[in-house]
């Protein structure tokens, strides 16, 4: 996961013809997945390594995990979200593109992506803040998430279980809504093109995207949307090891291999450092 996403940032860092909105917003995707997996996947990983099926964590480190992989959620989502608008323009609005989508407006919109995405984590922090934990201890799950924490809370969590939901829901429903009319467009704009050829360049240009915002929403959507009563706690667990730890590690790999601009540039580089 560390490799492959680095190696995306490097490739964009270090190739001046990929200085461009699509791939600065790559870019940060990746960083993104670089933190919501280091939030995680260290602390499983040495639970695993030394044979344990317990791992003693602080409540301060168990609320800081929390607030970072909500908001590396919420960040990914945006993210997901303006890669696909700049796609819509690209394809839809081409003679526009260069005028709308701006280096400075680029900026703008990944700074606010970020705080976004930090505020609503925060605010997740804030709300579960007021409930109270007087045990049992223990947490039957991958890391410190919102189901097993209300679980673990002997506070009434009703109202705050509703709090959540009407956060969250606008947060993955609304970007995923926005993402399905943009690639309507996409799609009825690339059926309009005559030449074969142009058709098939115009959908390679956004095919990765699209492969990564399915893998992710899915999971998602079959991570908050399912009822936790008819939701099995070992499916539970699976989709969440998929959700932190295999789809940061899926990403970078859909993109290197499917985009040629990416590979291209990679080839390069690795030729440099033989010579």
């Amino acid at each position: 996961t560390l490799g492959g996403n680095l190696m995306i940032i490097g490739v964009y860092v270090g190739s001046e013809n990929l200085h461009s909105p699509m791939y600065f917003f790559l870019s940060h995707l990746s960083t993104c997945d670089i933190f919501l997996s280091t939030s995680v996947v260290p602390m499983l990983l040495c639970t695993l390594l030394r044979g344990e099926t317990t791992y003693t964590m602080t409540i301060g480190g168990c609320v800081i995990q929390y607030l970072t992989s909500a908001s590396f959620t919420t960040v990914e989502c945006f993210i997901l979200t303006i890669m696909s608008y700049d796609r819509y323009l690209a394809i839809c609005k081409p003679l526009h593109y260069n005028t709308i989508m701006t280096s400075k407006l680029c900026l703008h919109l990944v700074m606010w992506i970020w705080l976004l995405g930090f505020l609503i984590g925060l605010s997740f922090v804030i709300i579960m803040s007021v409930l109270g934990f007087c045990g049992p201890d223990d947490i039957d799950y991958v890391y410190c998430d919102f189901k097993p924490l209300i679980q673990a809370s002997c506070s009434d969590t009703s109202y705050v279980e509703l709090l959540v939901i009407g956060l969250t829901f606008p947060i993955i429903v609304f970007p995923f809504i926005f993402i399905l009319l943009t690639y309507m467009f996409i799609f009825l704009t690339i059926l309009g093109i005559s030449s074969n050829t142009g058709r098939e360049k115009a959908f390679s240009t956004c095919s990765s995207h699209l492969t990564v915002v399915c893998t992710y929403y899915g999971i998602l959507i079959a991570k908050y949307t399912v009822p936790g009563g008819r939701q099995s706690l070992g499916i539970s667990k699976i989709i969440s090891v998929l959700y932190t730890a295999v789809t940061p590690l899926v990403n970078p790999i859909i993109y290197s291999l499917r985009n040629q601009e990416i590979r291209k540039h990679f080839r390069k580089v690795i030729f440099r450092s033989y010579i």
